[in-house]
């Protein structure tokens, strides 16, 4: 078997909403792009989890989907580098997520934060429903059916990545306690070589009886890096090493990503609904339009009046875009009226079209081109499944679903 380091893959998703906006560039498909050099990396449409609160609206799905993707890849996630692939096209989530549904207890899911968060700011829709209950689940299946052990999330989000780690390990402790494990553990040492095996057992024995958390790391990194053992093997040295029985879902962690600074053009977050974003294909004279109609200290009433760039929204953007040396200008020049607010503006404009020039050209080539954007996801989705189907036999071995 072809061996699977969970901590050197990554898993993330996005909701398809449509064209993307500089809040989605900064806060997470910069991000992304970072980890796709340094990491395994699967990034996927989440359209099932767009139906979990919009099923009413299905007729804008396809054109979400392909917008969104075409975005991705302008703003630098690389299909050479990382699975791109659409959620509902790897039905290997859909039988996960019904599989560890019969094992996860109902108030784990009733007592996710976001879930009573979600019903208050959604007061409008019908979300007394089964997928939205169990959605968290659909999400702990999108990350175990690839064994990924980190999952990019803001610190909203790690709630969803604990409640996944919870039902790995009651999976793995219903189910890892295979027939004649300590037998094979054994053997597994063995294989490791002579040497090997004893480091191994030696640092094994310094977690487990004095918790010493560098020999845990050490006995870790030795059964992931050695190619002498099957996949199977590894699991049962890994989950020998915790005092468990065979882990078959890998518990991930979360991989806290920074906490985006692109702020609305109203200063409050940036968003498309309430209407003050910035989209990443967004043309020149249109961001030059947006910025300059936006809000400044409202003591400025007159271009003599001095203000403070602390009450305006504009000092955010300077904040993400401007050196120190234009922030010098700008708290200078507003607080002595030196400088006016359009003037002010002026480098924010023109900071935000050079950024978003090469993506707005990238943009134009992928959407010029669906079929290349179809063939990206159909190669993505064909790795995808790959990876998915070698978990999903593996849990079905494990729950006594493997039959011949």
């Amino acid at each position: 078997m072809s061996s699977v380091n969970p901590q050197q893959r990554v898993l993330s998703g996005m909701r398809p909403t449509g064209r993307l906006h500089l809040g989605h560039y900064h806060g997470v498909l910069k991000n992304w792009v970072a980890l796709q050099r340094a990491y395994e990396c699967f990034f996927f449409v989440a359209d099932w989890h767009a139906l979990t609160t919009h099923y009413d609206e299905p007729g804008s799905l396809e054109d979400h989907v392909f917008d969104m993707v075409v975005d991705w890849l302008a703003a630098g996630v690389n299909p050479s580098g990382a699975k791109l692939f659409i959620q509902s096209q790897v039905p290997e989530h859909a039988e996960l997520h019904l599989l560890l549904s019969m094992i996860t207890p109902l108030g784990w899911l009733e007592r996710v934060p976001t879930y009573k968060d979600q019903q208050e700011k959604l007061k409008e829709k019908d979300l007394a429903t089964y997928g939205f209950l169990g959605y968290p689940l659909l999400q702990s299946a999108d990350i175990l059916i690839y064994r990924a052990g980190q999952v990019p999330v803001g610190a909203d989000q790690v709630a969803h990545v604990e409640i996944t780690r919870e039902v790995a390990r009651r999976f793995n402790h219903m189910y890892g306690r295979e027939p004649g494990f300590e037998q094979l553990v054994e053997a597994a040492v063995k294989k490791l070589g002579k040497k090997p095996a004893k480091v191994f057992v030696d640092n094994k024995r310094a977690w487990q009886e004095r918790g010493d958390e560098a020999a845990r790391d050490v006995a870790r990194a030795l059964v992931q890096d050695n190619g002498n053992i099957t996949l199977g093997d590894k699991e049962r040295l890994l989950g020998d090493l915790e005092g468990g029985g065979k882990i078959i879902l890998p518990e991930p962690q979360a991989l806290l990503t920074p906490e985006s600074k692109m702020p609305g053009l109203d200063g409050q977050k940036m968003s498309k609904s309430y209407g003050n974003s910035i989209a990443l294909r967004e043309e020149p004279a249109v961001v030059q339009e947006k910025v300059r109609k936006m809000p400044t200290d409202p003591a400025r009433v007159r271009r003599t009046d001095a203000g403070d760039p602390a009450r305006c929204p504009v000092w955010q953007l300077h904040e993400v875009y401007s050196g120190e040396d234009v922030k010098g200008w700008v708290q200078q020049g507003c607080r002595s009226a030196g400088i006016g607010c359009l003037e002010c503006k002026q480098p924010v404009i023109d900071a935000i079209n050079a950024e978003l020039a090469p993506v707005r050209e990238r943009a134009q080539h992928f959407a010029e081109r669906p079929d290349l954007v179809r063939s990206i996801l159909a190669e993505g989705r064909e790795e995808a499944r790959a990876a998915a189907q070698a978990t999903l036999a593996e849990v079905r071995k494990a729950m006594g679903l493997a039959y011949r």
